[in-house]
């Protein structure tokens, strides 16, 4: 018995790294398989879930909306503020991607610079399968937008600054 928990710990220790490299040649952030009474999940924190956009649809990667994006953002790590302490900060209520417009070639939501009003949808957020809309929650005028078109986004991410 103890020759075949050995054979089973390194195989076990194999399974994780060929998973872990897996995550890495990827981009996937968590991986979970299960066989027979083996279940592994694997799974990290990415650092910076702008670098990569896994699963994005090519039309909407090519989006016109896209420079503006980089603009509000670049706007903001230059100023050196944290957009995640800004009053008018809208942050991620979920893990996803974000989209910018209703479908792929289609006009953005918003803009810098577009007026909001309460409720009105700013962006949809992709996750399992279900397109959730992100609505303003308060009325005011787009400063910035902090997201690429496509882009995978984390719970509490900032999203968009309305003044």
């Amino acid at each position: 018995m103890a020759k075949e928990s050995k054979d089973r710990d390194a195989l076990d220790k194999g399974l994780i790294r060929d998973l872990a490299q897996l995550l890495n040649e990827t981009g996937l952030t968590e991986i979970e398989i299960e066989s027979g009474d083996l279940k592994v999940r694997v799974a990290r924190h990415a650092a910076a879930p702008a670098a990569y956009a896994v699963g994005a649809p090519a039309a909407a990667a090519l989006s016109p909306s896209g420079p503006a994006t980089a603009t509000g953002a670049a706007a903001a790590s230059s100023a050196g503020i944290d957009p995640a302490s800004h009053p008018g900060c809208v942050k991620s209520p979920m893990v996803g991607t974000a989209y910018r417009s209703p479908e792929p070639g289609a006009a953005a939501f918003i803009d810098i610079g577009t007026r909001v009003t309460q409720g009105q949808t700013l962006l949809i957020i992709e996750a399992m399968k279900t397109m959730n809309h992100i609505p303003a929650p308060r009325s005011g005028v787009v400063k910035e937008i902090l997201i690429e078109n496509g882009q995978p986004v984390e719970f509490g991410e900032p999203l968009v600054i309305i003044e």
